[in-house]
Order: structure tokens, then C-alpha cells, then sequence
């Protein structure tokens, strides 16, 4: 059987490991975790990065930052994995899903604009294959109506939309570091906050719903629960093999863009022929060759 993916190592990922056991200090929050946050706001022009066991927990926390509840919808593409719609779930809220666009797989906007009403809470945009969605007219239509945009950039580390960084096109963006991803840690993610509108709340949510942060940074002189929150912190040993692979993420999406490319240039006679249809990668986005795929027609 053909391996779904195949984990990359970049060749660091154990001495880092070992660098973390020899610290004593293998809970999360420590070194390598300040190392990776500062790592992936320099990638991505982010204010803020906050490491998380996974995306699936950033999406989480974004949706308790943005204030969803009973009664709120929230609009995202039909086409998504089950994380962006538990998410919201989670809140007691309800997914509204729309179409996507036919040639990026991406949510269409045109859909987006028919599915507001008077209980939507936010959009959930998804940049599926790491192909950043149209930004300009979401961020249009969610400003026109009060709507906050929490951006599923799963799969899109190190894509830009119109030069700017996946990352620092929306107040909240969800990153993955499983290990189907460009840069993985196993399991993993990142919530990157665009400004400091959140950061102080994300922290505290982040920690079981506490000031333990602050407590840390010498900002209070009390440890306790304030807030709603969970655990949402990977341990140290991820955040060492993170750290290894976000050194050399640049050096690895130039490697699957050039595998990219040749699958594209090679797919290329079959399109012609109209046997089958490429990805289609707008003029202002740059991918990071997340994926290839083929659209091909159905049978019937």
C-alpha cells in the first residue's frame, strides 16, 4: 500500500530532544517552546505565536477569543476537516457551510455574502492546499458586517497572499505541525495573533484558564483560575523537534515546490487534452506545495 505521507526529518530533531531532557524541563512553555514562538513570528510577521498540541486546539481557542456561543453561526466551506466544524461546535454554536470555489477548492465569497444573517458570529476561511483564500473581499465582507475572520491555515505555513504572510492577514490564524504537514512535529500546532487584541486572554486560555503566565513573567503575585481555558500547551520534547524542523522550513517548501512543479509540468499534456485539471494557484498567492492533486471527471 502507498504511505498516505511520509514524515521529513531534517536531521537536528534528536539532539534537540536530548538538549530539552538534559534541561530538566519537559512540561510545556519552556525554552524551545519560547524558541519556536519567536521563530514563527518572524516566518509569518505575526505579533504573537502561541504553540499548541494541535490545530485543532488553536481553532479552539480562537472560537472561545472570538466570544461563540448558543445561538452564533459561523460561516466556513463545506469542503474543510472535521476541526474547523467541532470547533465551533464545542461553543454550541452552528457551522454554516457553503460551496467552494471550482477552480482553488477555496471558500467562495460570493457564497459567504448569501449565508450572513443576524447570527453570525465570524468566517472561517480555510487555505486549502496551502493556496491562501481571496483575503481582500473576505476581510471586505466580514468589516462590512461586524464579522470576525479566524483563518484555517492548516495546511499554509510559509504561503503569502499579495506578499503578505499567512499569518498576519487575520487577527487569528490556526497552523498545524502534524506530521501530514510541510513542517511537522507528530502532532502540534500554533495560534498567531496579527496584533496584541487577544494575546493576554490567549495566554490565559491557553493555560487551563489561568494567570500562570503572568504569574511567570513576575506580573502578579497570585497563580489562579480566572478565566475558561484548557490545556492546550505541548510538552517540551514536541517543541524540540519542532524547533529543528522551523529552522529548515524554508529549505523544505523550496524542496516540494520544485517537486510541485515537476508534477505540474508532467500533468500538464493530460490537461490539454482535457483528461484532467490541474491546481490553480492565483497570480498574487505563493503556495508552499503543501499538496498535488488531480481533478479528473466523473465516470457517469
Amino acid at each position: 500500500m502507498t504511505a498516505f505521507n511520509r514524515p521529513y526529518l531534517v536531521g537536528q530533531e534528536i539532539d534537540n530532544i536530548l538538549a530539552a531532557h538534559e534541561s530538566a524541563h519537559l512540561s510545556g512553555n519552556g525554552n524551545f517552546t519560547k524558541s519556536c514562538e519567536k521563530l514563527l513570528c518572524k516566518i509569518t510577521g505575526a505579533s504573537h505565536a502561541l504553540l499548541t498540541h494541535s490545530c485543532t486546539g488553536a481553532l479552539e481557542i480562537a472560537t472561545l477569543l472570538a466570544g461563540i456561543g448558543p445561538g452564533d453561526e459561523v460561516i466556513m466551506p463545506s469542503y474543510t476537516f472535521v476541526s474547523t466544524a467541532n470547533a465551533v461546535v464545542l461553543r454550541g454554536a452552528t457551522p454554516v457551510f457553503v460551496d467552494i470555489r471550482p477552480d482553488t477548492l477555496n471558500i467562495d465569497v460570493a457564497e459567504v455574502a448569501k449565508a450572513i444573517s443576524t447570527r453570525t458570529r465570524a468566517i472561517m476561511p480555510v487555505d486549502y492546499a496551502g493556496v491562501p483564500c481571496d483575503f481582500d473581499h473576505v476581510n471586505t465582507i466580514a468589516l462590512e458586517n461586524e464579522l470576525l475572520v479566524i483563518e484555517d491555515a492548516a495546511q499554509a505555513l510559509l504561503s503569502t497572499y499579495k506578499g503578505k504572510a499567512v499569518g498576519a492577514c487575520n487577527e487569528l490564524t490556526a497552523i498545524s505541525f502534524h506530521e501530514t504537514k510541510n513542517v511537522i512535529s507528530g502532532e502540534g500546532g500554533a495560534l498567531l495573533l496579527k496584533s496584541d487584541l487577544f494575546h493576554e486572554r490567549a495566554e490565559i486560555i491557553r493555560e487551563k484558564g489561568t494567570n500562570r503566565q503572568q504569574f511567570l513573567e513576575g506580573l502578579t503575585n497570585k497563580y489562579t483560575w480566572v478565566d475558561i481555558g484548557s490545556s492546550y500547551l505541548p510538552n517540551e520534547i514536541t517543541a524540540a523537534f519542532l524547533f529543528a524542523q522551523l529552522q529548515a522550513a524554508e529549505d523544505i517548501t523550496e524542496k516540494r515546490l520544485d517537486i510541485w512543479s515537476r508534477y505540474h509540468a508532467a500533468f500538464e499534456p493530460f490537461e490539454e487534452i482535457n483528461r484532467l485539471r490541474r491546481p490553480v494557484v492565483p497570480d498574487d498567492c505563493r503556495h508552499n506545495a503543501h499538496m498535488y492533486y488531480l481533478l479528473l471527471k466523473d465516470r457517469t
